[in-house]
């Protein structure tokens, strides 16, 4: 090989060296500033759950980076080194065996060993005290809220020992800041799974089982939740929120959801409630105050004071409430309600019928 030869391979090989430098700058980057930040993120902890996960990424994450600039540093020794023991004269590589080299090598080679061993076992140590942590929140006394998870939404029950202190909601669970709630898991389909980023780590709904799940909120915040497995077709908008906000606030907004649907104010909320009684929306949803109770759908008797519709897919304004309504299949295909005709006035009364469920 020539000396143009070899001088070519070794300015590729710096270039790659570089380039991979550079891609590990970059990502670190990214991480530092993108990631760390969001509603959805588990860099960006806002309770203890979330915060024990965080900082096991975190380890994970730097002891990786560390390992990986050391296996470029090594590389970029070993062909430096390759190359000047490129003989100049014969333009061949001195293959002669060294025993002193041969000794270090293994010493190396042992120590790499034994330095990946130690890591494992921090790894594995950092993840079962994780995994403990997540439990830690646990007690008896907790606010209980049932988490049914359906195709493609979520039903969300707040318990209490009062029947009548009991109410459901959809797609958005309310829980006070610096207080512990518990979270009973179910499915009633297939599996499905439960994931906060920002307030802890995921868990399975499986049909026919129940989990447990303990979430704290430290901060004020609304923090977007997500089904974390694959559950058909519209799985990728099966997403719902967690709204964290003072005990005043909670405990007002918990009296509010108590309450039965208020009554039509006027002639047209009027219409609409009529609109909504004599067509087939009666058969799935639940409007408390009427004689609409039936289970298959989300409660509707406070519609209007969510965020979003269609589980998180879409925000809740009469627009897209309307477009839901009449042809939900074409905005969610595969979803289980079927497309509703009505005549123009009848759809415009039953949408000012829906925004009075506050």
């Amino acid at each position: 090989m020539s000396a143009p030869a070899r001088s070519g391979m070794s300015a590729h090989a710096r270039r790659l060296v570089r380039d991979a430098l550079r891609a590990c700058a970059l990502a670190c980057y990214a991480l530092t500033t993108a990631a760390c930040t969001g509603s959805q993120s588990i860099l960006n902890p806002a309770g203890p759950n979330a915060g024990n996960v965080s900082r096991l990424w975190w380890l994970m994450f730097y002891v990786c980076a560390a390992v990986f600039l050391l296996v470029i540093a090594f590389l970029a020794a070993a062909l430096a080194r390759t190359r000047r023991r490129t003989n100049k004269l014969t333009d061949a590589p001195d293959t002669e065996p060294d025993a002193g080299r041969e000794r270090r090598m293994r010493g190396v080679v042992t120590g790499a060993v034994v330095v990946t061993v130690i890591i494992l076992f921090v790894f594995l140590v950092a993840s079962f005290t994780t995994s403990r942590s997540l439990y830690a929140l646990s007690d008896p006394n907790n606010l209980r809220i049932k988490v049914n998870g359906q195709q493609w939404w979520w039903q969300v029950e707040y318990e209490n020992d009062v029947a009548s202190q009991t109410f459901k909601t959809a797609n958005e669970i309310h829980i006070p800041v610096g207080q512990t709630v518990t979270l009973r898991l179910t499915s009633s389909d297939v599996i499905h799974s439960f994931w906060v980023p920002n307030l802890g780590g995921k868990r399975d709904l499986i049909p026919g089982h129940e989990t447990t799940l303990w979430l704290k909120a430290d901060k004020a915040g609304t923090y977007r939740g997500q089904c974390a497995e694959y559950c058909g077709l519209q799985h990728a908008h099966m997403a719902f929120v967690v709204v964290a906000e003072p005990v005043e606030q909670f405990n007002a907004w918990m009296e509010a959801q108590r309450r039965p649907a208020a009554p039509p104010a006027n002639a047209e909320q009027q219409r609409g409630q009529q609109v909504f009684l004599a067509s087939p929306c009666v058969m799935c949803h639940t409007i408390r105050g009427t004689d609409a109770g039936a289970s298959v759908a989300p409660d509707l008797t406070h519609l209007a004071s969510r965020q979003t519709i269609a589980a998180g897919m879409l925000p809740n304004t009469r627009g897209h409430l309307g477009g839901w309504v009449s042809n939900s299949q074409e905005l969610k295909p595969g979803n289980r309600m079927p497309p509703i005709p009505l005549a123009p006035e009848d759809l415009q009364a039953l949408l000012s019928y829906l925004e009075s469920l506050k």
